[in-house]
């Protein structure tokens, strides 16, 4: 009879633990705004989209960062107009996919400053960006 062994199970690097946990404070408040949440880490040949979450008639597209400092500026200023660009194209294969290219749409940002800190801020972005 063959004993089973126990491997250590790494722990994720620093930056993915991150991103999970602040995307666990972006479902949390995005829950108390009242969307409903339809995808988390929605994966496209373009990438992937944090969070897709429904706001009455609108489907929302929401981009989750967080920051420790504003050393390289606050969370919503580091979502640039390159990941605006493939957030609507990945949003695009999204509607595609589900059969709703009329459905509203918009698109949010969760920024979370000071994360890791009893100082931390959480503040959901409605409509923080237009697309063409």
């Amino acid at each position: 009879m063959a004993l089973a062994t126990s491997r250590p199970v790494p722990e994720p690097p620093p930056n993915q633990a991150t991103g999970k946990i602040g995307e666990e404070l972006a479902v949390d408040a995005l829950r108390g705004m009242g969307y409903a949440i339809l995808a988390r880490r929605y994966r496209t040949r373009y990438g992937e989209i944090d969070i897709i979450a429904q706001d009455q008639d609108t489907l929302v597209f929401v981009e989750v960062k967080a920051r420790r400092t504003d050393r390289f500026g606050t969370a919503a200023e580091s979502v640039s107009g390159w990941k605006q660009r493939r957030i609507a194209a990945m949003a695009l294969d999204y509607l595609s996919w589900v059969n709703r290219l009329d459905a509203p749409c918009r698109f949010d940002v969760v920024a979370i400053d000071g994360f890791g800190t009893s100082q931390a801020t959480v503040n959901v972005i409605k409509d923080a960006f237009q697309t063409d």
